[in-house]
């Protein structure tokens, strides 16, 4: 993805250990969580209540993932999947503090839990869950290691100004890059073709073992033989595999196997490639003219919810089928026009539980808080609003990520 900076990057590399990688929750009222702290409600704005349906809680991890970290918890406490709440999912190889809540829990019961490198940093009942989207942003410390042009961190952030292009970054296209092209085949009626793509697709796939069931599925199209070479640990893949295995043209069924939240991934990958590609073309033309613009909110982060001609903050669609045509430019014209999807195709008939309504995203998000040290190795810090990427502001400096947004699609 094109860099908004134009000096050299700084090479290097992050994510090396999880304590270079600090994420720091900002919670609705402004408060950043730091580790190794214990908080009390009314710290965060919650009322000190003596009854609830929700235990609301601090969560510490240390290298793990933040839907397995809670899975974790809830299980030891007897609750399913459905108990938990969060603001965001917040990076695997990192320290990150965040807000979480289980439906039916008590916080005593939450604080004398022991999980190896997850710790509750506070806990008490509140009268409903911790909802995704409803922090305020994050803050982060980050670790460069192996750097080579110490002199680039300070020119990149210079050259910013406070700003960043607001991209999705590969988390949200999934581990193989793939996503967006399940989304788009799903967009478009396709269901044999998302499906083949989810059990097939090989590209920047890492594990040996599931290159070579994939390439022997695509080899011999025996589904309920795949079955039996299939690892155990692909359940997504496997749960397509056991429906097509007994349903063989019942593809929309099969991808329904699949966890709601992962086939929602699909389509908003496309949204999100829709988007990027749009703002790629506004950086190589130095445009950020937009028709859609928003104010910020108390801490200096974006507001959508006030949309104004003047605001701020410019604003990009997140295409759906009720996005209002006066919000689509040229810019998001052509590049559904190259991904080969229109705004009415969000609405899917064949799945439509999948269909995306739209919404707006600013192009530029502000980075606050900008802090870096050479002291002992490289360390950047600074604070994005919630749904930014921390690695797109690291790639500005580091110039290491070539991500090409054309093999997405």
């Amino acid at each position: 993805m094109l860099t908004l900076s134009k000096c050299e990057g700084s090479g290097g590399r992050i994510k090396g250990t999880p304590e270079g990688f600090v994420v720091k929750e900002i919670t609705a009222n402004g408060t950043v969580l730091v580790p190794g702290r214990s908080y009390a409600c009314g710290e965060l704005g919650y009322a000190n209540a003596e009854s609830g349906r929700f235990s609301t809680f601090v969560m510490q991890k240390t290298n793990w993932n933040t839907i397995q970290a809670l899975l974790r918890i809830s299980k030891l406490l007897g609750h399913g999947k459905g108990a938990i709440g969060y603001c965001g999912v917040k990076d695997r190889t990192s320290v990150s503090v965040q807000l979480a809540s289980i439906f039916g829990a008590k916080p005593q019961d939450l604080l004398r839990l022991r999980i190896k490198d997850i710790s509750i940093n506070g806990a008490w009942l509140s009268s409903g869950p911790v909802e995704m989207g409803s922090n305020l942003g994050n803050a982060f410390e980050i670790a460069v290691e192996d750097i080579k042009s110490p002199q680039s961190v300070g020119k990149a952030i210079e050259e910013l100004g406070g700003s960043m292009p607001n991209y999705f970054d590969r988390q949200r296209f999934g581990s193989r890059l793939n996503n967006a092209k399940i989304g788009i085949a799903i967009i478009g009626g396709d269901f044999e073709a998302a499906a083949m793509h989810v059990l097939l697709d090989t590209d920047w796939e890492e594990d040996r073992i599931a290159v070579e069931a994939r390439r022997q599925l695509a080899s011999d199209r025996d589904f309920a033989k795949a079955l039996s070479y299939f690892p155990g640990y692909l359940k997504g893949e496997r749960s397509v595999l056991a429906h097509l295995s007994t349903h063989s043209k019942d593809y929309a069924g099969a991808l329904r196997k699949l966890p709601r939240g992962i086939t929602i991934m699909f389509i908003h990958a496309v949204e999100a490639l829709v988007f990027n590609m749009a703002l790629e073309a506004r950086i190589r033309g130095a445009d950020f003219d937009c028709p859609a613009s928003c104010g910020s909110n108390f801490y200096g982060f974006p507001d959508t919810t006030t949309i104004s001609a003047h605001g701020e903050y410019g604003l990009s669609p997140l295409i759906g089928y009720q996005t209002d045509d006066s919000h689509i430019t040229s810019y998001e014209s052509n590049a559904m026009g190259k991904i080969g999807v229109s705004k009415e195709d969000f609405k899917i008939k064949g799945m439509p539980e999948l269909s995306m309504k739209g919404a707006l995203r600013p192009l530029l998000a502000p980075v606050k808080d900008i802090a870096y040290s050479f002291d002992h190795g490289t360390k950047v810090s600074f604070s994005i609003p919630a749904g930014s990427y921390a690695t797109v502001f690291m790639n500005e400096i580091t110039k290491r990520d070539d991500l090409n947004l054309e093999r997405l699609r």
